[in-house]
């Protein structure tokens, strides 16, 4: 696979990074925005660390994250990489 990127795969790859970024501040402690990127497991983790308090917070930090990384960066780190977490 090339690393060349059409200008339709880099305005999908903002569009999910702002989706993402958003469901994180707002329903960071679901972990909808784990579900999202495809993060199963984390997301099931997330949704359980929502029910003890702290979910919401780690969502909103990690919705800040993901909206002030630069396009390429997010989808590198979180969709090339499969980071999880932070």
């Amino acid at each position: 696979m090339e690393n060349t990127r059409s200008e339709f795969g880099t305005v999908n790859q903002e569009n999910k990074k702002i989706v993402s970024g958003i469901f994180a501040i707002l329903l960071g402690s679901l972990g909808i925005h784990k579900f999202y990127l495809g993060y199963i497991t984390e997301g099931v983790i997330q949704l359980i660390l929502g029910l003890v308090g702290i979910g919401g917070l780690i969502g909103l930090i990690e919705g800040i994250i993901y909206l002030t990384k630069t396009d390429e960066d997010f989808y590198q780190t979180y969709q090339v990489d499969k980071k999880g977490w932070f």
